[in-house]
């Protein structure tokens, strides 16, 4: 009997071991597994599990014995110990899977998703592909960004494609460079050659935008030019805008008839002229319909015209600008490298749509008050976005500041004591505009859609947004997240993607030299002489 148990024991052992490597063999692609097969490795996997049993139960008596040896207390001690160890060991690899923390140890952040990526991936309504087409050794290159885009979003899907060997599939999506990620969202698609946030995030938006949104820089009256790459010019803004999928185009007005009606955004970039009548009344009929209009406004200049029409049309949606410079004598701006009192520095935001969650510094060079109108006009309420700090006020002498005169604060003369807004933003319905078809199609039945939205955001200041500006670390986020207010687009009011730091260390020939003698020279000559100093003692 004990000799059958024991052939039973055997049996059920290799069956457990032929189903266990029939398994592994179906997994690692050396036989197919068919149903059929994957069944039979089941039902052996049992049989043998049995036998095993069945020979444990046989041998019961010499099973009680040996437990009541000493080894065996020992044994079952040093079994014990190994499980708890392994328990462990699994617990801490399952909590480091489902809870990942990680540190980012970088000067901005570089290896850390920005706010506006983890924005994007978790409001992603549908399923979204990458693509990304590269020789199979350079996969890890693209591999540790977009794990991180995974992590954030269950409706990531990556797939990495070696073109040269699958190269139906690179020519079905036209990939003609190693390096292409196509991304897929919704029928759309775009293509990215880039392994950097920065890029790869810029494609996100495009495809989930769908079709580009239009923004008008109007020009005539002496403002900034979206074309021009020196300090005072917009060239870096417009080539942000076109990253988060916004076409730039100029507009002269007075070569309209009205507003061009694709126009997601007017802009007003420091004008030094002002409007002329028959083109403020164009951006009143703009408004009225749901526009949507950015004022970057300079503070007066002796030399440059009054500008009656542009600020009696901002009046009208309740914000008024100031004929004065805000001096800023916090000292804020020392953190920028600058001592410049007519530089404010900007650290706290009020509460809207625009600002949230925004905690980066901003500044801007010679700017003017913009206050919203008390009580608000014609039904609008202006809401102030941006505010100078308490140690601050809104200098009316502009003559004296511009002559490098030192300024002080002075109610009895008109000035404002700080804290002093330089940006405000309204936002009223649009009576005047058509009701969209398809809100209208949406609308409950007997219930009437909401009319289209009017915008209008104002700052004092428009050289902040200037290529000038924009080495301050939250001027571009702020211009940005002032336009996609404006657009409609909130889902892009973020902290954006930070383009890696240049730390290279530029020496000059006298400090050249003194690093070659300092170590090369001096250190060794330090070391080599202490150890003559140790062995003289010593003897």
């Amino acid at each position: 009997m004990q000799k059958l148990i024991g052939i039973v024991g055997w049996i059920g052992t290799a069956l457990v071991f032929g189903a266990v490597a029939v398994r592994l063999l179906g997994w690692s692609g050396t036989v197919t597994m068919t149903p059929q097969i994957d069944q039979y490795a089941v039902w052996a996997a049992w049989a043998g599990l049995g036998g095993v049993v069945l020979y444990t139960l046989g041998q019961w008596r010499d099973i009680v014995v040996y437990f009541r040896g000493r080894n065996a207390r020992y044994g079952a001690m040093a079994s014990v110990s190994v499980l708890v160890v392994l328990g462990i060991l699994i617990a801490v690899n399952y909590l480091s899977n489902r809870r990942n923390t990680r540190w980012d140890l970088t000067a901005n952040q570089q290896f850390t998703l920005s706010e506006q990526t983890i924005k994007l991936l978790q409001g992603l309504e549908a399923p979204v592909r990458f693509m990304v087409f590269e020789r199979e050794g350079e996969f890890d290159r693209f591999r540790t960004r977009l794990d991180e885009y995974k992590y954030q979003s269950d409706r990531v899907n990556v797939e990495y494609i070696d073109p040269d060997r699958r190269p139906v599939q690179a020519r079905e999506q036209n990939v003609e460079t190693y390096g292409t990620v196509v991304i897929e969202y919704q029928g759309r698609t775009e293509r990215v050659t880039s392994d950097t946030e920065q890029d790869l995030t810029n494609g996100l938006i495009k495809v989930i935008t769908g079709a580009q949104k239009k923004v008008y820089f109007v020009q005539g009256h002496g403002e900034k030019s979206t074309t021009d790459s020196e300090r005072t010019g917009y060239s870096t803004i417009t080539a942000a805008l076109g990253r988060d999928n916004y076409a730039v185009e100029p507009l002269v007005l007075a070569q309209q008839q009205d507003v061009p009606a694709d126009a997601s955004v007017v802009v007003l970039a420091g004008p030094t002229g002002d409007l002329l009548q028959g083109e403020s009344d164009m951006l009143r009929r703009y408004l009225g319909k749901g526009g949507h209009l950015l004022v970057l406004l300079d503070p007066p200049d002796a030399n440059a015209a009054p500008t009656p029409n542009l600020e009696a049309l901002l009046r009208e949606w309740g914000i008024e600008a100031g004929n004065n410079i805000v001096v800023d004598a916090s000292g804020m701006g020392r953190l920028l490298g600058t001592d410049d009192f007519t530089i404010p520095v900007v650290a706290q935001y009020s509460a809207h749509p625009i600002t949230e969650r925004f905690n980066l510094l901003t500044a801007y060079p010679l700017a003017r008050s913009v206050v919203p109108a008390t009580g608000g006009l014609n039904g609008r309420t202006a809401q102030t976005i941006i505010e100078t700090s308490p140690r601050s006020w809104a200098e009316t002498n502009v003559q004296q500041l511009r002559s490098g005169g030192q300024p002080a604060m002075n109610a009895d003369a008109g000035d404002t004591a700080g804290p002093v807004s330089i940006g405000a933003a309204v936002a009223a319905p649009a009576p005047d505009a058509p009701t969209p078809l398809a809100a209208a199609a949406g609308a409950a039945p007997g219930e009437t859609p909401p009319a289209p939205e009017s915008r209008v955001a104002v700052i004092g200041d428009s050289d902040f947004a200037a290529n000038l500006g924009l080495g301050v670390p939250g001027n571009r986020d702020l211009f940005m997240n002032a336009v996609n207010w404006l657009a409609q687009q909130e889902g892009l009011i973020a902290i954006r993607p930070r383009a890696a730091d240049d730390r290279r260390i530029t020496l000059t020939a006298q400090r050249t030299t003194a690093l070659f003698w300092m170590s090369v020279v001096l250190v060794p000559a330090l070391v080599f002489g202490t150890g003559i100093y140790t062995w003289s003692r010593r003897r």
